[in-house]
């Protein structure tokens, strides 16, 4: 039997010491470029997300390589996913080849043509911008929940920690103004939003097999949830991720106290990958014991990831036997908390989730 290959979160003194980082703080610089070299491997991105008040949904992500093929040079491109409240989607992009690309070192300061995604971490104001020849989107990001990681963020591969997933989410959660131009008509909304930060030093589906993610805001209370599977050759090593906060404080994040379950299992017909209806997040540390499920009701985004990909890469990741598959799901998040067996308080409220796969199925 081949020998199970480390994998663990960056929770240690040395962790924080590599890295520069201070536990329970979180810096500007930390939502800067982290792979400004570009190296072999490396990729980068900015990612926001936002629930309007009248079921509309817009994401939008600055990206400095393709997600598939980081081992290239860099490839700069802003991409928008846009549902209406009617339930009319668009999707589009910004790629322009020799377009001006800069990314500060200092903080979250991006520009990619004319596309940009600028904010300061400490005060939670963030500015994002997107124009193409069919839709242009201008947000205004103010946290409401200071900036967050578990521990260093780092998820580490390999017996010398040699290689790394990293997530910061710098906007847990905020408020949202945008306005929204499609195809000459604009529209203005107020919501809720979300910002995070994302880097790694080798291709994710050499390391990830896949994770369930989500984020809400559920009453008075914010939630981040994921739960990530490392590859095979990591023994499909577990990472779970949680966090709720209230105004200005987090509550609960100590992923050792959570229990994941899924049920209601699918098979995507365009992806062939299983699906869950239902997950459910049970946070339980002695102290407070919080539940929370997703339950989904449309898929809003399903596609296979090789038919994003092009030219010779394409060719290449066929070769290799790629399937991987991204979905991103609307529902509702229920937050129930317990005091003893007794539910003492039950909220419910819109929210999205995603279920990224990079590997074959577990078998």
């Amino acid at each position: 039997m081949p020998k199970k290959i480390l994998s663990r979160l960056g929770t240690a003194p040395e962790h924080y010491a590599k890295l520069g980082l201070k536990k329970g703080t979180v810096e500007p610089w930390e939502d800067g470029t982290r792979t400004a070299g570009g190296e072999k491997g490396s990729y980068e991105w900015w990612y926001f997300d936002s629930h309007m008040d009248d079921g509309t949904t817009l994401v939008i992500v600055f990206y400095t390589k393709h997600m598939l093929s980081p081992e290239g040079p860099p490839a700069p491109h802003v991409t928008i996913s846009l549902v209406t409240a009617e339930g009319r989607p668009y999707a589009g992009s910004f790629e322009v080849p020799g377009a001006p690309f800069t990314a500060s070192k200092e903080g979250c300061d991006v520009q990619i043509g004319p596309c940009y995604f600028r904010g300061k971490l400490l005060e939670r104001e963030y500015d994002i911008y997107f124009k193409n020849d069919k839709a242009e989107a201008a947000v205004h990001l103010t946290g409401s929940v200071p900036p967050w990681r578990p521990e260093t963020g780092h998820l580490f591969f390999g017996e010398r920690d040699q290689h790394f997933f990293a997530w910061l989410p710098s906007v847990p959660e905020g408020t949202v103004e945008a306005a929204i131009t499609l195809e000459g008509k604009t529209t203005r909304h107020r919501g809720t939003g979300y910002h995070d930060h994302n880097w790694g030093n080798i291709n994710m589906r050499i390391l990830l097999n896949h994770w369930y993610w989500g984020r809400a805001r559920i009453g008075e209370y914010r939630v981040i949830s994921s739960y990530i599977y490392g590859e095979k050759k990591y023994g499909y090593n577990e990472f779970p991720i949680f966090m709720i906060a209230g105004e200005n404080r987090i509550i609960a994040d100590d992923a050792s106290k959570l229990k994941f379950t899924a049920s209601d299992e699918f098979i995507d017909e365009e992806t062939h990958k299983p699906v869950f209806n239902r997950l459910v997040y049970d946070y339980n540390d002695g102290e407070v014991h919080y539940r929370v499920s997703y339950r989904r009701k449309k898929s809003i985004v399903n596609f296979k990831m090789i038919d994003e990909i092009k030219g010779f890469v394409k060719f290449l990741a066929r070769l290799a036997g790629f399937d991987g598959a991204y979905h991103r799901f609307t529902g509702d998040a229920v937050l129930e908390r317990f005091e003893g067996d007794r539910v003492a308080e039950k909220l419910e409220s819109p929210a999205i989730w995603e279920l990224m796969y990079f590997g074959h199925i577990p078998k």
